[in-house]
């Protein structure tokens, strides 16, 4: 059974920073791919970035230049910096790891861009 734990979120003023965090535990392996993904209030949940099991990123258009994707498989842990941070940045984070058709979310952690 796997097990994905987000954390980092909180409160930060537009232009702040924060890291989030997803670690797995049980049978995960570095195939996996991960995604970060967020879901404002009353709008549809939203890819953010991805890496790769072999660590190739993409990202949204809306955070290109200000996020980054990285992953440390020793740890099964993926992280987004996210930098620059704008209002509309506010969400609830979530992260998923997946190998089709297999895929693992977590509870999602919240992130507010206020001032």
């Amino acid at each position: 059974q796997v097990h994905v734990v987000e954390s980092g979120g909180g409160l930060v003023q537009p232009g702040g920073s924060l890291r989030l965090s997803c670690a797995a535990s049980g049978s995960i392996f570095s195939i996996y791919h991960v995604g970060w993904f967020r879901q404002a209030p009353g709008k549809q949940r939203e890819l953010v970035a991805v890496v790769t099991s072999v660590g190739t990123t993409n990202y949204a258009d809306s955070v290109k230049g200000r996020f980054t994707i990285s992953r440390v498989n020793a740890k099964n842990t993926v992280y987004l910096q996210m930098n620059s941070l704008k209002p509309e940045d506010t969400a609830v984070y979530y992260c998923k790891w997946s190998s089709a058709p297999t895929e693992y979310w977590g509870q999602g952690t919240q992130v507010t861009v206020s001032s």
